[in-house]
């Protein structure tokens, strides 16, 4: 090449390495939506402790259930085991910056028979060394390990999302067991109630006092009444089963630590039995839910991983710089192959260029773009997500209140009204059938309340969860 031409192949050459791909400077919190800098639905929260959410709702039982489930849940499990995988998986990644070396011995063994001369034998002892290194120089291997540590970081961040679903159903299927029990403890007592009208009932058409029309109301409702809590003792066992495959246990329906918990009717008055969510709405601000949230965290983990592996494809267009080596051995007799003297060996280094490959390296560059821009993507459709259950949940929160104080007052006033309708009744003031509908409003408002003292709770646990807070 003539002197003059020089100075434009390297600037060739440097325009030409310019042009291939880097990975851009992520930041987590650069969204294309604006993103407030408090939350929207409650002006009335609290920065995110560092108490862990499960201890907030004061309950030994379900602190030790969440615990159960964290060491025993078999999915909990095979997250654990994709984390060892991604591990592996960066470390062979990773493996080609390294030399490669390989020892290769060996055993031959000759015979040869010829026509009149009879036959000759001989045998060879090898022992052969292979050395093969190529010379990171653009960074291509460490783009392509950096995406597979990335990935890592996501399979653990995917982990850590799903210890924290883990113990939120747990909560969530705890509450529910609760609150079937005491469903169940509410149908009871209706079964009694409704036993001890149809008895009166029974005796007052015995003294010919009513018409046999109000004995055979009475019994309809007494049949029902059985039929609801036949279907309320069927929901425990069906909460119950799901608890225990949660805990990593056999379902056979049998949770004795959750019936200590349960207390047991007084009167027409049901104590508290579930827990009662703490008053603060521990809700921090927008921002910090980037960079807490676990799923969020996979996402932009997997969103720099993709940036490596289109970085890493794009340099595959610079030339590869290798060298490798092989040397060794070989000898008829064994003890001879440690004879240094016999040592051979050769060493080349040497540089590949694609020049045409049928557009193989282009279609893998522009593929690599498009997984970026899916990631991309995706990472914003998942932080729009976040904000919503955010959002929603602490929304959520005070219609709920709302609705657990008017079914708070409407058990207060079914229950007074029953004691009046049954004492009208005896008087002769009202109809059969108002007193069986006061009992049936008591009932649908002890069991509005108890569903909706639960979805309280769930509430608090969506809440949590969606902050990604500590367990």
């Amino acid at each position: 090449m003539p002197i003059r031409l020089k100075p434009a192949a390297v600037l060739g050459f440097v325009m030409f390495v310019s042009g291939c791909h880097t990975a851009p400077e992520r930041q987590a919190n650069r969204l294309d939506v604006s993103v407030p800098s408090v939350w929207s639905a409650s002006a009335n929260t609290f920065p995110l402790a560092g108490q862990k959410w499960v201890e907030s709702f004061d309950d030994p039982v379900l602190y030790s259930l969440v615990e159960q489930a964290l060491t025993s849940n078999f999915d909990l499990k095979t997250a654990v085991a994709r984390v060892d995988a991604a591990i592996a998986q960066a470390r062979i990644d990773g493996a080609a910056l390294w030399p490669q070396l390989s020892f290769a011995p060996g055993y031959q063994y000759t015979q040869v028979r010829s026509a009149g001369f009879g036959s000759a034998q001989y045998s060879v002892f090898e022992a052969l060394f292979n050395l093969s290194w190529e010379a990171d120089i653009w960074g291509r291997i460490r783009s392509f390990r950096e995406a597979a540590r990335q990935e890592v970081e996501a399979t653990n961040a995917d982990f850590q999302a799903a210890r924290l679903s883990l113990a939120a159903r747990v909560a969530q299927n705890y509450f529910a067991l609760l609150e079937a029990k005491l469903q169940a403890q509410v149908a009871e007592q209706s079964v009694a109630d409704r036993g001890t009208i149809a008895s009166l009932v029974q005796g007052r058409f015995e003294r010919g006092l009513v018409r046999a029309l109000e004995v055979r109301l009475v019994l309809t409702d007494l049949a029902q009444a059985r039929s609801q809590l036949a279907a309320a003792r069927n929901q425990v066992q069906l909460v119950t089963r799901q608890l225990e495959i949660l805990l990593g246990d056999y379902p056979d329906g049998s949770l004795p630590q959750i019936d200590d918990t349960v207390t047991a009717l007084s009167g027409s008055t049901i104590r508290q039995a579930l827990p009662v969510p703490p008053s603060q709405l521990p809700a921090g601000l927008p921002a910090e839910l980037l960079t807490r949230r676990p799923d969020l965290i996979a996402s932009f983990a997997r969103l720099r991983a993709a940036d490596a592996r289109l970085e890493s494809t794009s340099k595959l267009l610079l030339p590869r710089i290798t060298l490798t080596a092989a040397g060794g051995t070989r000898d008829s007799a064994l003890t001879d192959l440690i004879d240094p003297r016999s040592v051979v060996w050769n060493l080349f280094a040497g540089a590949v260029q694609p020049l045409f490959t049928g557009g193989r390296i282009r279609g893998s560059i522009q593929l690599n773009e498009a997984y970026v821009e899916e990631a991309f993507n995706r990472y914003q459709d998942v932080a729009l997500n976040a904000f919503r259950e955010v959002e929603q949940a602490l929304a959520a929160e005070e219609w709920l209140r709302a609705q657990e104080k008017e079914l708070r007052e409407a058990v207060q006033q079914t229950e007074a009204g029953q004691e009046l309708a049954l004492y009208s009744y005896r008087q002769g003031f009202i109809q059969i059938l108002t007193l069986l509908d006061s009992y049936r409003s008591t009932l649908n408002a002890q069991s509005a309340h108890l569903a909706v003292r639960r979805q309280l709770l769930n509430n608090r646990v969506n809440l949590y969860l969606a902050l990604g807070g500590s367990i």
